[in-house]
């Protein structure tokens, strides 16, 4: 046969499988998280969130061209995805196949083994195509897909270049690399993790003897190689321009990007004398090290996009990257919180203070241009202005290091220890504290929160451990190697759980083999899992055959060729743990993240590949190979890509669902339409959701929203104080030099007249001055602090005087703006009043008050949520109006339940009536779309707010429309696809008010039925497991007893009769965690329910276990002297009380005369034991 032909064509078929496959299943439109912004930047060729992506977001802007029309464009661009995944498979294929080709060169004419190697590279690259995380990352508008097809690229270039070496023009292959790794940088830098691997295959093939020293040195210079590139190249070849441009312009005189072009011209001329004399010298080494570094340099090129189009000022113009200062800025993510790889700060940095010795270091200044004088200047005061870190506060290997995870690293890797410091010793109140914390701590009367808080507040008085370096490497090998690798990687080749994030818990997001046996052994019992988790359709099995397959080819290789071994192993570690090493992932990520580690995945699917040689070898050895290559072909197929083609579908079918974007609009058509509203919003899902639908879409472009995170940067006030599509800018006083980078980051509260409450103007009009008394200097020098060691940075800080701020309504302007209806204007109030941190307000902050004042409530603000932050609602959330899925800010006072405090702000039913009606679902109710975790959860939202808005509408008489929206959210989010039950009992409660029993019984009768799976699978675990559960298991529980007590609430005794006794009998098991006493006083409030619905045997014996606890506890009291006795008297009189309670609900419902009479005479012998007590 001819190979040659074979190899071209079954791996064009490979790719073929694989574009149907995704075509098929590809998203319609924009998705979370990212891929709506990746679309609107791509789109319209704008700059999106550092490190950047230009060649992705170029390519992607080709692909836009080609839509139809804009509602096309997400799926255009989903389209680039699709097909960098599919050219990703093609390359596996020919990667695994030339691998192999290599491993049986003894045999390589046999047809048979041929044969044998186009299996092994359609089993590996079709297993790959079907693998969960890579299939993720094939269908939506993410980086990775195109990173992964760079990164098939590379190591199919390398292999290429390897097979070629000794040829005249054989590094043609090595230049067409660094002009691809150069590529790399405008997508992800995933693909040069393929340059250690490549410097082995070098070394390997020009190297006659390997020796250890030689091994060792190559491995070093082959990853030096990659430090180079990321490191040092591409930063120094930004920095030369930066500073190139500075020079040119402030010392020289030149107009503005003058040093950008000399530095441009100079790079030029530079590699053109040195490619020209080391070519007339016959260097051929460094010709062409220099023709690659070249080339590195023109793929890295589409860079030169970002600076461009910032320039242009596009509407979403992430950090502004307008030069080549901001642009390494940009490159380096400053922007994020560093993270220190080898040495550096730990998280309990947080509670140790400045450093003794070096309470400061300097910052990075920050060039600007000055149009008036043509010069650059800097903006912010560098010197000594960051607080440095606690030297004892630093170790190597730093993986415990962000603050904002304390709680989560002491949860689940151990506390710290702390003692007092020598100097406080005798401080007895202060002695007394700390030991009282400890024997709480020490008897479970302190969960961690509390012993974070404890370490906060008397941090200054303790000496606080760090991790040491035992615990930081188990922290590195448990959770980032162990969790956030090994987990994802048998995700992919054993089995996954659920699609339900992982928390470090045996329920959600681990690892499965369904293999009865191992699963039991390592997740608890199995076999009843409540349908929810049963059926959930990110439950994939593999049997783990997939994982055998690519040890026998990891096997196999290392037996057959160990340096093609160590290549390979070299390039599974670099994108797989090594990775996780440079990532230094916290104590929990906001979502999983095993989409990065799909080089990993590329990696062990060639193992794969190479385990149907391994396979077919050892049944070669006992049948002939004609009858062994069907079989092996046949078998390998079926353990390996139809297994997986088959498990994964259905949880990566996203064709048809629109649910994303649904609520993106649902959002936008919450608010009020044509009067220049402003919409601020906290994370990516509600921000880049909203850029998607107006950028792209054109919708509602009306409406101005406003990212509080980006608020704390100048770039991005700058951009909201321009017009955008119909929007008008932010009102705002406050100009660029005043919230400059560096500028106002943060104002600090000083209470020198916090018997004084300002306006709101007063405020404003205080901290936008930058007349000395505003300044920190100004109090330093009041009370005769020197200032010589204090950074200017501190010593021009503003204070704000007061934290408390009257916000005057403008009456005529609410009217007028349509804020309040004019039916609700005796409702209006002539002012807010709201206290504002005691310790300083950020930028955002400082930024949400400034628009709040300038607005003098002319425009509507309105608020996406998610967040319950005072901060995040100018610090009156009790002004807010419920308006569909947002909330408006309104002069009308409606307080907070305390009881439920996230039911926040008053409702207008009628409005918010008119919007719910009016919303597209995305075809959320169809039964065919999978709907992932992010879908679900956002039910919790959406569940919510109509429960509140059918309420309204039952307390103003509208049944009909309340039944109305009830039945809209139930038929737009099934109970059985959406799950979250405790937010489906409210919509029951909901029906029952509105008259609708039967709607409602037919909801708790589902609910009654989850919920006892879940009692029933608690069951089955041993007690110490279901301790460990208890978080769980207890909120299953309330909710299961929530359940009932809304039915018993709305006189449903029918169904309570249905449903009772299986709810007692499933959680009764679990009474020990509770304790008898409160497990069953807490079931008090159905003893009247039972007995209203005529199940006397069951009231009568509830009942009595609940007297029997009232007895136990109040015999235990007369165990005590009398003197400690009458301490507890208030104690006991309580408890007296809710047995007379019981007691008279017993009398009220009770028909048998005996029953009531012995309770009634155990009741007062009981009592009567502590008739000397007052």
């Amino acid at each position: 046969m001819n190979f040659r032909v074979w190899n071209l064509r079954l791996g064009w078929f490979a790719f073929a499988i694989s574009l149907l496959s995704y075509l098929l299943t590809v998203e319609p439109t924009a998705s979370y998280w990212d891929c709506s912004e990746y679309i609107a930047t791509a789109a319209k060729l704008q700059v999106g969130h550092p490190p950047g992506a230009p060649f992705f977001q170029m390519v992607g802007a080709v692909f836009a061209i080609l839509a139809p029309h804009a509602e096309y464009i997400a799926l255009s661009v989903n389209m680039m995805s699709v097909l960098a995944s599919s050219f990703t498979v093609l390359f596996l294929f020919w990667t695994i196949t030339g691998i192999a080709r290599r491993l049986v060169r003894e045999q390589v004419d046999d047809n048979h083994t041929q044969i044998l190697v186009l299996i092994a590279g359609l089993v590996g690259a079709l297993g790959f195509a079907y693998t969960d995380s890579f299939w993720f990352n094939a269908v939506e508008a993410e980086v990775y897909a195109m990173a992964t097809c760079i990164l098939s690229i590379l190591f199919w270039l390398g292999l290429r270049w390897e097979a070629d070496m000794d040829k005249p023009r054989g590094d043609r292959w090595l230049v067409l690399i660094a002009f691809v790794v150069g590529l790399s940088f405008g997508v992800h830098f995933m693909g040069l993790l393929t340059i250690p691997a490549i410097g082995m295959l070098y070394y390997f093939k020009t190297t006659d003897t390997v020796t250890i020293k030689g091994f060792v040195f190559a491995n070093i210079l082959s990853i030096a190689v990659l430090l180079f590139i990321f490191k040092l190249l591409l930063p120094s070849t930004l920095a030369y321009f930066g500073y190139a441009e500075v020079f040119f312009v402030n010392q020289i005189g030149l107009p503005f990007h003058s040093g950008t072009i000399a530095a441009g011209l100079s790079l030029i001329a530079f590699f053109v004398y040195t490619l020209q004399v080391t070519h007339r010298k016959n260097w051929v080494q460094l010709n062409t090290t220099l023709l690659c570094v070249l080339f590195i340099l023109v793929g890295f090129s589409s860079w030169l996009m970002l600076p461009i189009r910032a320039n242009a000022n596009t509407v979403i113009n992430e950090n502004a990257p307008t030069d080549a200062r901001a642009l390494l800025a940009y490159y380096n993510l400053e922007q994020y919180p560093d993270t220190h790889l080898f040495y550096g700060p730990m998280f309990t940095d947080m509670y140790a203070g400045q450093d003794e010795n070096t309470p400061y270091v300097d910052a990075k200044p920050k060039y600007e241009k000055d149009e008036k004088s043509g010069r650059y200047i800097i903006v912010n005061e560098w010197e000594n202005a960051q607080i440095n870190s606690n030297r004892k506060h630093e170790g190597i290997l730093p993986r415990m290091w962000s603050s904002g995870n304390a709680t989560n690293y002491m949860t689940y890797y151990g506390t710290v220890d702390f003692d007092v410091k020598l100097e406080y010793r005798n401080e007895e109140g202060l002695v007394e504290a700390v030991n009282t914390f400890i024997s709480d701590w020490n008897e479970g009367r302190a969960d961690v929160e509390e012993y974070h808080n404890f370490l906060t507040t008397y941090a200054p008085y303790l000496d606080i451990e760090k991790p040491s370096f035992f615990d930081n490497l188990r922290y590195m090998f448990d959770f980032q190697m162990g969790y956030m690798y090994w987990r994802y990687f048998m995700w992919n080749f054993s089995g996954r759980q659920n699609d339900l994030q992982g928390k470090l818990d045996p329920i959600n997001g681990n690892w499965i083999s369904g293999i009865p046996f191992i699963d039991n052994w390592r997740l608890g019992p199995q076999e009843l899992l409540p349908s929810e988790l049963a059926n959930n359709k990110g439950k994939n099995k593999y049997y783990m055959l997939p994982l055998l397959m690519g040890i026998l080819g990891f096997a196999f290789l290392y037996g057959k060729d160990p340096k093609r071994f160590w290549v390979m192993l070299l390039l599974f570690l670099f994108t797989g743990l090594a990775l996780k090493v440079y990532l230094n992932e916290r104590v929990f990520e906001p979502r999983e993240r095993d989409y990065a580690l799909v080089g990993s995945f590329y990696t062990f699917s060639i193992f794969i590949g190479l385990g149907v040689l391994a396979l077919s070898e050892r049944i070669q050895s006992f049948l002939r190979p004609r009858i062994t290559v069907p079989i092996v072909g046949a078998l390998c197929f079926l353990c390996v890509p139809v297994l997986l083609a088959s498990e994964n579908w259905d949880d990566h079918d996203r064709s048809g669902r629109y649910t994303a974007q649904s609520t993106a609009k649902a959002y936008l058509d919450s608010v009020e339409e044509d009067v220049d509203a402003m919409i601020f919003t906290i994370g990516d899902n509600d921000t880049f959701a909203i850029w998607y639908a107006q950028e792209i879409e054109g919708y509602r472009t009306d409406v101005r929203s406003i990212n509080t995170q980006l608020l704390a940067t100048d770039w991005y006030i700058d951009q909201l104080k321009r017009r955008t599509y119909t929007s008008s800018p932010i009102p705002s006083q406050l100009e660029h030099r005043q919230y400059a980078y560096g500028v106002r980051d943060y104002i600090k509260h000083e209470a020198l007249l916090d018997s004084v409450r300002w306006t709101l103007n007063d405020f404003m009009r205080w901290v936008s001055s930058d007349q000395p008394r505003t300044q920190y200097k100004f109090l330093l020098e009041q009370y005769d602090v020197s200032t010589t060691n204090i950074p200017k940075s501190t010593q021009q800080m503003i204070y704000y005087p007061t934290n408390q701020i009257r916000v005057p309504v403008n009456k005529e302007n609410v009217l007028k703006s349509g804020v309040v209806k004019p039916e609700d204007a005796e409702l209006i109030v002539d002012y807010i009043d709201i206290d504002l941190p005691t310790s300083g307000l950020y930028k955002n902050r400082l930024m949400m008050l400034d628009i709040l004042h300038n607005n003098d409530w002319e425009r509507p603000i309105y608020f996406t949520g998610g967040s319950y932050d005072d901060s995040e609602y100018f610090w009156m959330k009790d002004y807010l109006q419920l308006d569909g899925l947002v909330y408006k800010l309104v002069p009308i006072k409606t307080p907070i339940d305390p009881n439920n405090p996230y039911q926040m702000g008053r409702i207008d039913a009628n409005q918010m009536y008119d919007i719910v009606m009016k919303w597209d679902w995305g075809n959320s109710d169809s039964p065919d779309i999978y709907h992932d975790p992010e879908t679900r959860k956002n039910s919790i939202s959406f569940r919510s707010n109509i429960t509140r808005l059918a309420n309204a509408l039952v307390e103003d008489k509208q049944v009909e429309k309340a039944i109305t929206v009830l039945d809209l959210a139930m038929d737009k989010m099934p109970i059985e696809t959406f799950g979250y039950y405790s937010l489906v009992t409210p919509i029951a409660s909901a029906y029952y008010r509105a008259g609708a029993t039967e709607k409602a019984q037919q909801i708790v009768q589902k609910l009654a039925a989850g919920y006892h799976e879940y009692m029933r699978y608690y069951a089955q675990w041993d007690n110490d497991d279901q301790l460990a559960l208890m978080e769980d298991l207890v909120g299953n529980v309330e909710r299961y007893k929530s359940l009932l007590t809304e039915v018993v609430q709305a006189r449903d005794y029918e169904t309570l009769a249905a449903i009772y006794n299986r709810f007692y009998e499933s959680i009764l098991p679990f009474s020990y965690i509770y304790g008898k006493y409160d497990f069953y006083t807490e079931l008090t409030p159905f003893v009247a329910g039972l007995y209203a619905a005529d199940q006397l045997e069951l009231a009568r014996e509830l009942s009595g276990h609940i007297a029997q606890q009232y007895i136990d506890l109040l015999n235990r009291f007369l165990t005590l002297e009398e003197e400690q006795l009458r301490y507890f008297e208030m104690e006991i009189g309580i408890e007296v009380e809710a047995y007379k309670s019981l007691v008279s609900t017993i009398k009220r419902n009770e028909t048998d005369s005996e029953v009531i009479e012995e309770v009634q005479n155990t009741y007062s012998k009981t009592v009567g034991q502590f008739a000397f007590l007052d």
